[in-house]
């Protein structure tokens, strides 16, 4: 009997793998579990049912399609090539597809984003903005071709023939539409300001609409400044640019019908106000002019004498308590006076000399101390009612 080496005869079982032509197109379906995507964007997993399991990868060129997050627990339909990973002797399915057993995978990726998104708060309605009740220019981000772009013109101008619409041309359905849709939106409000926005495509299937499921025109309609109408689709067709956006129209028609007032209503409606504004105000006049006529007939009743003695009368009170207020003041502020000079007067160094005592001065200034005196100094000594010249011929320190 022959030897192998494990090299030899795993590379003989992955050859048998290999000729079997089912199992380079096979679909297994099965419960996910340990799913887990590297940081290289490859993602392992496996599926199991109740006898059985199978290990499986996807590459990340592969797993970088998927529409909505594999999560563990989901029954999945796995479709890819059965093949022998070497280094573990283990055979594999390699995946090239992955799609929700039962509900489709695009219903599966908008539940998905729907509740991540509204958990962030995107959906709230305390982020609604109110739309302006009189637009002048509307914005407009749709495809270039199609009805919808005529629909709203010929709805607007219908109702408004000076509404000014603004056009910004982008793809509505495949790959890159819903960039092109998001970086629109950012234009209006970065570089073109408007007054309202109209988002929006005709109808079709959630395949064709699923470019404003996607995050990036999510989020650009919530961080728009300018209030956004979104008409996606027909009335029954919702998207997840309909939840965020301040206002849903069931019809690019619609939205048009919502963002531009009828003018002839509008007229209608200034005239009526100019109408009942004007006979609040003649009605007014009427009433101040008659207030006026009986309020000179009364006057004119009156005696002139009559009409000037209250008058008078107050006239002499408010003089007579100006006098007493002022006789007041000037008595107490004569009386502060007094008291004020009589005790400048005890203060004054003539009231000091008036009861016995003199001041002596020497070269002009009061001499304070015996220190400052010398035997020989030539002194004035001042008295109550004169003074003398004097010199000192003694000097005698201490207290008397």
């Amino acid at each position: 009997m022959a030897v192998h080496s494990v090299s030899a005869l795993t590379q003989y079982i992955k050859s048998m793998f290999q000729a079997e032509d089912m199992l380079h197109h096979v679909s297994v379906e099965g419960e996910l579990s340990n799913y887990k995507m590297y940081a290289s964007g490859h993602c392992y997993f496996t599926l199991k049912d109740e006898t059985a399991s199978l290990k499986c990868v996807m590459f990340k060129s592969r797993a970088r399609l998927l529409r909505f997050q594999p999560e563990n627990g989901m029954k999945i339909v796995a479709a890819g090539e059965i093949s022998v990973y070497e280094r573990d002797g283990a055979y594999q399915l390699y995946a090239e597809r992955l799609l929700p057993a039962g509900a489709g995978e695009l219903s599966i990726a908008f539940e998905q984003l729907k509740a991540r998104l509204g958990a962030e708060g995107l959906f709230d309605a305390a982020h609604k903005k109110g739309l302006p009740s009189f637009p002048r220019t509307i914005g407009v981000v749709t495809s270039l071709s199609g009805a919808v772009l005529r629909d709203i013109y010929r709805v607007s101008k219908r109702r408004d023939p000076k509404i000014r619409l603004v056009l910004y041309p982008a793809l509505v359905q495949g790959e890159g539409a819903a960039a092109e849709i998001a970086s629109a939106i950012r234009f209006f409000n970065e570089k073109y300001p408007v007054d309202l926005l109209i988002v929006g495509r005709g109808g079709g299937s959630m395949e064709d609409l699923w470019a404003f499921n996607e995050e990036p025109i999510v989020r650009a309609i919530y961080d728009s400044a300018i209030p956004v109408i979104s008409a996606v689709g027909h009335e029954t067709d919702t998207t997840l640019a309909d939840y965020v956006s301040d206002v849903r129209a069931a019809t690019p028609s619609q939205a048009a019908e919502i963002a531009v007032p009828e003018a002839a209503v509008q007229s209608r409606r200034i005239a009526e106000y100019e109408a009942r504004l004007h006979k609040a105000v003649q009605s007014r006049l009427a009433y101040e002019r008659e207030r006026t006529a009986r309020l000179s007939a009364a006057f004119l009743k009156r005696q002139p004498q009559a009409l000037l003695a209250a008058r008078r009368q107050r006239l002499d009170a408010a003089s007579e308590a100006l006098f007493q207020g002022m006789r007041r003041i000037f008595l107490e502020k004569r009386h502060a006076f007094r008291v004020a000079a009589e005790k400048l007067e005890m203060l004054s160094p003539l009231h000091v000399i008036g009861r016995g005592y003199s001041i002596v001065e020497k070269s002009g200034r009061t001499v304070r101390s015996m220190k400052e005196l010398t035997v020989g100094d030539e002194v004035l000594v001042r008295l109550s009612d004169g003074g003398f010249d004097a010199v000192v011929r003694h000097v005698q320190e201490g207290g008397l």
